[in-house]
């Protein structure tokens, strides 16, 4: 990592609970959030735009937005963002089918239209040399109501926020997604 974390005791005493429910959820603390603890507006205001993408009641299936934040950690170089959202997308798709196909999502056949739309709606948000085309808006109109459209395209900016973030700071893996085979995810020999 380019930057250090500070020492836990360093950060204020409101922060520590957010450590501990990483702490409990993941059996670590995870290394993006003690980063952007360092400025702890910046923390709280990252937490609560996560919570507000990724609740319950949220119109885009759970599937579907990991498969989004999957693809945009890959296309951004995120070791950090690819082991965990993979791990989440494995857990949500109830295999690693998805993750392991998602580089090369456009040739399998494992992804349905919506997933598909959005796959690529990400893509053209996430790639500066692309642009979000008046055809492509008009597919994910068929698939998506104006709403969840808003919803996708603030998650999309998002995961992009976050894996930028993480990749120019080279936040590494912590671990959390192993494939069978025993490739990790984005190494190179997987997705």
């Amino acid at each position: 990592m380019r930057i250090e974390p500070r020492q836990r005791s360093q950060y204020p005493l409101w922060l520590r609970p957010f450590f501990r429910s990483q702490q409990r959820r993941y059996g670590q603390v995870l290394l993006p959030g003690l980063l952007w603890a360092r400025v702890p507006r910046l923390f709280a205001a990252v937490a609560l735009l996560y919570g507000a993408l990724d609740r319950r009641s949220s119109p885009l299936p759970p599937v579907l937005r990991s498969l989004v934040t999957v693809r945009i950690s890959q296309l951004n170089w995120c070791r950090f963002c690819v082991d965990i959202n993979s791990m989440t997308l494995a857990r949500r798709a109830g295999s690693t089918d998805k993750v392991e196909a998602l580089e090369d999502w456009r040739a399998s056949t494992l992804y349905d239209e919506r997933e598909r739309v959005a796959l690529e709606y990400a893509e053209a948000m996430t790639d500066s040399g692309q642009r979000v085309s008046e055809e492509l808006m008009e597919r994910l109109k068929r698939s998506f109501d104006d709403d969840a459209i808003i919803e996708l395209t603030a998650l999309i900016a998002f995961q992009n926020l976050s894996s930028k973030f993480n990749a120019a700071l080279d936040v590494p893996a912590q671990g959390f997604c192993r494939l069978p085979g025993g490739e990790r995810p984005g190494d190179g020999s997987a997705t």
